[in-house]
């Protein structure tokens, strides 16, 4: 036998079917990753979500108006917002859960304490104040007393403040002051909403006041109630609103118009100055500018759909822009007023960059993970190579044809397994190139070594085979 081990005594090179089948499989999983990760982000950013908004008190206007509101949000098959009311006692109450987060959204009084996290987003509806007395000028049960024809004359009175709010209270103690009358010298007393109208036909105080939208029923039917029995409403002027909206920035200045209250008779008779504040809808500091941005158009869009249904929503109002607002305004609110509301492109604009660099990243992770599982192929086929060149120095030296065959066959096989390698980018060109030239070589070896053993005899071949093994030995 020639010198040299034989491939064919050697186990044969792994296939690069099972490397091909984990890129395979890598690859794909790469792409479903890739395309999940898409999936995700879009099911992400285009989910509805969820606003929690506190409003009261049970029975209240506001509590009705966005109960309308969240189901009209609810019915819209493409609402990326949606509204789940939280019930509170009050604006109060509404107030102290938006500063505590227990709420995303909340109604709240104008003229209350705003919490520190509270921006605006829209003005639910504004309020008028109502200050009338009876003509008459005497009550049920008590001597008669001067008439009164202005503010300044409720000094010793009795006032009746229709519902039980303490802001109803501390307002009319705004108007007094601003009149020059102690609060403490007047007796003030709250009926509920529900039972004013009894409590001012039975003529329990000298005025009254009542706060409201320019609609309400509860004021309207509270000044009802005094023009029965004989009696007729007077309505008190607060000629110094300017003012008190000067000193008190959550009020302003307004007019009610006349016959507001009932027109036969008209009711007031003509227009009256008065003072106004707003309830308004207000966000917490860490909703996002998109999502209130959305809020803020779907609120406006239904309120156009729910005006004819539900008028209340019809009052409905955009908030207050400017910088020096009493209640600063959402940034979100504003880029819908003002017409800058972000497309899709521009809020996640940054979100596709860092996925486009992630992908990139992963796309070099992927490249080098590829190479990494070809580094069997590679190592193999160096071996084959390096098997190739030692059969090409041991063709030149051999004394059997048979041996030529085997070292031939060998030789295809390791030309089959190296194409396959290019195949799969297991190696490169160039060492394709390099490898071409090596197995060139090879079979020219392999056909000189053929030429020159047949033209000599084979008792020659047989004792130069017996020589070369005894000198092996």
């Amino acid at each position: 036998m020639s010198d040299g081990p034989l491939l064919s005594e050697k186990p044969a090179p792994p296939s690069p079917r099972s490397a091909k089948r984990r890129l395979t499989f890598v690859t794909l999983a790469g792409v479903l990753a890739i395309v999940g990760a898409l999936a995700a982000g879009y099911y992400f950013a285009m989910r509805p979500v969820s606003l929690r908004i506190a409003v009261g008190p049970a029975n209240s206007d506001d509590l009705k108006v966005i109960q309308n509101l969240a189901q009209a949000f609810n019915n819209q098959r493409n609402s990326l917002v949606r509204l789940r009311p939280v019930q509170t006692d009050g604006a109060v109450a509404s107030a102290n859960m938006l500063g505590e987060g227990k709420a995303d959204l909340a109604i709240i009084r104008g003229d209350l304490e705003v919490p520190k996290n509270a921006l605006a987003v829209a003005t639910l509806r504004k309020n008028v104040v109502a200050l009338w007395v009876l003509s008459a000028g005497k009550t049920k049960g008590r001597k008669a007393a001067p008439a009164i024809t202005k503010i300044g004359q409720l000094a010793g009175r009795r006032i009746g403040v229709v519902g039980r709010t303490q802001a109803n209270v501390n307002l009319l103690k705004v108007i007094l002051r601003q009149y020059g009358v102690d609060p403490a010298k007047v007796e003030i007393v709250q009926f509920p909403a529900s039972e004013a109208a009894e409590a001012i036909r039975g003529q329990k105080a000298d005025a009254y006041l009542a706060a409201g939208p320019v609609n309400s029923k509860i004021t309207a039917d509270a000044i009802a109630a005094s023009a029965r029995d004989g009696g007729t409403p007077k309505f008190l002027a607060i000629d110094s609103a300017e003012a008190i909206a000067q000193n008190h920035p959550a009020y302003e200045a307004a007019e009610i118009p006349a016959g507001t209250f009932g027109s036969a008779p008209s009711r007031p008779e003509e227009e009256v100055k008065t003072i106004s504040f707003a309830h308004h809808i207000v966000a917490r500091k860490g909703i996002s500018e998109a999502t209130i941005a959305i809020f803020t158009r779907q609120l406006f869009a239904i309120r156009q759909t729910l005006k004819n249904e539900f008028p209340l929503a019809a009052k409905i109002e955009t908030p207050d822009t400017d910088k020096d607002a009493t209640i600063p305004v959402h940034p979100g609110a504003a880029a819908f007023v003002d017409g800058e509301e972000k497309s899709f492109l521009d809020r996640y604009s940054d979100y596709i960059w860092w996925a486009l660099m992630a992908m990139s990243a992963m796309g070099s992770a992927g490249a080098w993970f590829a190479g990494y599982l070809k580094k069997d192929e590679r190592n193999v086929n160096v071996s084959q190579r390096d098997r190739l060149l030692d059969m090409l120095t041991a063709a030149r030296q051999c004394d059997s044809m048979d041996e030529l065959d085997q070292m031939q066959a060998e030789a295809d096989a390791i030309l089959r397994h190296t194409l396959q390698c290019f195949e799969h980018g297991a190696i490169a060109e160039g060492t394709l190139t390099a490898f071409n030239i090596a197995i060139e070589q090879f079979h020219n070896a392999v056909a000189d070594r053929k030429t020159l053993l047949m033209s000599v005899p084979q008792t020659l071949q047989r004792a130069s085979a017996q020589f070369r093994a005894a000198g092996s030995a």
